[in-house]
């Protein structure tokens, strides 16, 4: 990855795309390759082009954010896919964490939480907007798994892992744990991929229904 976070965006109103281009111009390290207000033009621009994130619309003629996301995660798994819409359907929400995307942000957010977005997915973790996140938390865990993830059975958690468990749901990152905690970083990192293992979920988003289900919080 280059020192700026390469951006794609794609919606179908010119008006918003100007609005975020302009936006997203003015946060530090992002960089803003591309416009495209016909998403059947994205794969072809993504194979001549190198991009880092791919900023998209939920209803567009054509081709939906959704199909979007599934030809863009199958050619490129690289690059991540933040949704910019306003739908806050929770079946809509539901087929777009199927889809693979790594990001749902509502069209009202400010400059702030776009940049957090952005610089979240660009650490390789996920964001939702705390509206979707309320609508992720009341849908099943197998509903929202990538359509490619098959379950994994649950074994007993250990009383380290369930301490995490806890912490992760609070929100705190990698090494507030490990401080918390008294441990390194890496061990954090060890704990947390063997809950996912376990309890068959890709993400902290699993982690935290599965601590409100449990009583964990």
């Amino acid at each position: 990855m280059s020192s700026s976070i390469r951006v794609l965006l794609t919606d179908d109103h010119e008006i918003i795309l100007d609005s975020l281009s302009l936006l997203l111009s003015r946060i530090e390290g992002v960089e803003v390759i591309g416009t495209l207000n016909d998403s059947r033009q994205v794969v072809n621009f993504l194979h001549e082009n190198e991009v880092d994130i791919l900023l998209t619309d939920m209803d567009m003629p054509l081709l939906n954010g959704i199909n979007l996301t599934l030809q863009v995660r199958q050619q490129f798994p690289q690059i991540k896919v933040l949704m910019l819409t306003v739908s806050e359907d929770a079946d809509k929400i539901r087929e777009a964490f199927r889809a693979g995307i790594s990001g749902y942000v509502m069209k009202r957010a400010g400059k702030a939480e776009l940049e957090k977005a952005i610089k979240t997915l660009a650490r390789g973790e996920k964001y939702f907007s705390e509206s979707v996140m309320t609508q992720l938390m009341a849908l099943p865990v197998d509903t929202i798994r990538p359509s490619d993830e098959a379950p994994a059975p649950i074994t007993p958690l250990t009383d380290r892992e369930i301490e995490i468990i806890k912490l992760v749901a609070q929100e705190l990152s990698t090494n507030a744990i490990a401080d918390k905690l008294f441990i390194s970083p890496g061990t954090v990192e060890t704990h947390r991929h063997n809950i996912l293992r376990k309890l068959g979920v890709k993400n902290s988003i699993g982690i935290i229904k599965y601590a409100v289900k449990h009583g964990l919080l």
